[in-house]
């Protein structure tokens, strides 16, 4: 392997990857633990994954919250703040703005997402705007 691939995850695709431990996303989430993936990180993203898991559906103990996040966290890369818009397109949403940004100032190989507003934008970045699905097959298939 030449190195591992930086990457945006959107907070459903660490959700997901986190929450379901034999669900569909497991695999990247042995990719960023085995480093394969590099997830990268602002201070926006994990403010939003802490507010998500504090939902009252996912029914979390504090304890749990740490856990999940220390199953995540450390095998990330913190992208120091930035000044200035960075040369992404406007996303529909604005709420989801964060991860094209990031991906941008972070040099991100691809920002992994099943939102439709950012897999829309594919093409207009110098990143891919992947599915979760698509990078999983990325990850497991056979180099040439």
């Amino acid at each position: 392997m030449v190195g591992a691939r930086r990457v945006v995850l959107d907070t459903n695709t660490v959700l997901s990857a986190l929450l379901f431990v034999n669900g569909r996303l497991v695999p990247l989430r042995t990719a960023w633990q085995s480093g394969e993936l590099t997830p990268l990180l602002c201070a926006q993203t994990v403010e939003e994954l802490l507010r998500v898991l504090a939902y009252p559906k996912f029914k979390l103990t504090p304890e749990e919250c740490e856990e999940l996040l220390a199953d995540y966290l450390p095998y990330g890369e913190v992208v120091a703040p930035w000044k200035g818009k960075p040369e992404v397109p406007a996303c529909r949403d604005k709420m989801d703005q964060i991860f094209l940004d990031l991906a941008a100032v972070g040099r991100a190989d691809w920002l992994v997402s099943g939102d439709k507003d950012l897999l829309d934008l594919g093409g207009q970045v110098r990143f891919q705007i992947i599915a979760p699905a698509t990078a999983i097959e990325l990850l497991t298939s056979p180099e040439p």
